[in-house]
């Protein structure tokens, strides 16, 4: 009862030194407040987000306390938030001559440089506040660690995660910023060593079971995964990533079943979510569940408009559905929503292709070039589609023109082997051919899907056997 009343009566005190210091000034008096009185009025200011308001109570205030320490901290931080750094470092650095322990000018120095990008002197401060800190010591560690991330410095930045954990176990953020810097560092198989160890000292830690999971999952040790998420949904059931990404491990077990009522349950901890029913959706289509997966993805276009898998993923369904004209219409939404997307242009090019829009798909092809040189099968299936219309001539010249981009590709040698051979130019297709053995003998049996009837060619099995290991 009295802590409630004080606090009422705290707050009628600010108000009243608020309304006495904004009377002063409308009046053009001069009245007297201590350093405490001055913080409440700038923290009032601030909060109505009137940063030159505050500074102008600070500049007041010093004139009646020009030595304090605490206001001329304020003016440094409100001079950073009017975008004035040097400014606010310049006082900054007065001050930590004159106070060379206090933390709180440390941490302000060190965020300010930060926002500058300068990240190797903001981790020298924040280091200094360290050394001086008493309490909170794990989330200066964490702003180091932070401050080595932003220098691309990952295997530092886990050293100082680690010691932040060891200082506050129950530090999220360290938890999972170490997560990050274990999967940006590829290394996978430490961190569960690591995750295990702490488990062992922290055995009710949630999110270190859930990272856990992360880690198997990198390794596509899923079942191994699972186990650590559902360790993770024991001790805390609202955790809907625990949900989501053991959905994830079960999707890719191809238990697509299970993982769809998996998905379902994160809608019991969090809003519907449009990625998890685009996995759904996923999920059903690999099923053959088709009107299921449909529904899916057209819930997930509704959640979110701009998640281009899943105008994709509908259109995709429509194909095999039959209904590729219509299909057509949805997939050129999901790739007007990410134009360098060179997977989807691939895509959308096949259709094309498969229903006779020979230009069309030709743009589609060039697109799927030009974001991504590398695709293995992009030039197989652009001259494949001349190959079938009987312009032999440019299925060869795009053969070629892979082949020139592409020099280790092993599909286009016995690919351009079978036009080769259509055109009556055997010399030149057995070379072609015994050098795509030569690149790659496993994946010969991919002339003979395509065309059976150089099975028998006598030429071409002498080849095959002469580089038999």
């Amino acid at each position: 009862m009295f802590e409630e009343e004080d606090i009422y009566s705290s707050k009628d005190e600010i108000k009243g030194n608020i309304d006495r210091f904004e009377s002063m000034l409308a009046d053009n008096k001069q009245y007297f407040f201590d350093v405490e009185d001055f913080e409440d009025i700038t923290d009032h200011y601030i909060e109505q987000n009137s940063a030159k308001k505050a500074i102008e109570v600070i500049e007041y205030a010093l004139n009646q306390h020009p030595d304090s320490s605490v206001l001329l901290l304020r003016k440094a931080q409100l001079l950073a938030a009017l975008n004035k750094p040097q400014k606010s470092l310049d006082l900054l650095s007065k001050l930590e001559m004159i106070e060379p322990t206090n933390v709180e000018i440390h941490i302000t120095k060190a965020n300010i440089l930060s926002q500058l990008r300068q990240y190797t002197k903001a981790a020298e401060a924040f280091k200094k506040a360290l050394e001086n800190a008493d309490e909170d010591k794990d989330d200066i560690i964490l702003n180091i660690a932070f401050e080595y991330t932003n220098m691309g410095n990952y295997d530092k930045a886990i050293i100082y995660l680690k010691q932040a954990l060891e200082v506050n176990p129950e530090n999220e953020s360290a938890l999972f910023e170490l997560a990050f810097c274990f999967e940006i560092t590829g290394r996978s198989e430490e961190s569960i060593g690591y995750y295990q160890d702490f488990i062992d000292k922290h055995p009710y830690s949630s999110s270190a079971w859930f990272n856990l999971g992360v880690s198997y999952s990198k390794l596509n040790l899923y079942e191994k995964a699972i186990d650590a998420y559902d360790f993770s949904i024991a001790i805390d059931e609202n955790f809907s990533s625990a949900y989501f990404n053991k959905a994830n491990a079960l999707a890719s077990m191809h238990a697509f079943e299970e993982a769809i009522e998996v998905y379902k349950e994160t809608f019991d901890h969090e809003e519907p979510d449009a990625l998890a029913w685009y996995y759904i959706g996923e999920c059903y289509e690999k099923l053959l569940m088709l009107n299921k997966a449909l529904s899916a993805f057209r819930k997930a276009t509704k959640l979110d408009p701009f998640l281009a898998d899943a105008w994709i993923g509908i259109g995709m369904v429509l194909d095999e559905q039959g209904k590729t004209n219509e299909a057509v219409h949805f997939l050129e939404k999901g790739v007007n929503l990410d134009e360098k997307n060179a997977d989807y242009w691939y895509i959308l090019a096949d259709l094309q292709s498969k229903r006779g829009f020979i230009d069309e798909a030709q743009i589609a092809y060039e697109k799927v070039i030009e974001f991504d040189k590398d695709h293995q099968e992009v030039y197989l299936d652009y001259s494949d589609m001349y190959f079938k219309t009987g312009d032999i001539d440019t299925a060869l010249d795009l053969a070629y023109r892979g082949i020139k981009e592409q020099a280790s590709n092993a599909l286009l040698y016995y690919r351009i082997t079978a036009y080769l051979m259509e055109k009556g130019y055997e010399i030149d297709a057995y070379d072609l051919f015994e050098i795509g053995l030569q690149i790659n003998y496993a994946q010969k049996e991919q002339l003979f899907d395509y065309a059976p009837e150089l099975t028998f060619d006598n030429l071409i099995q002498e080849l095959i056997e002469t580089y038999k290991a």
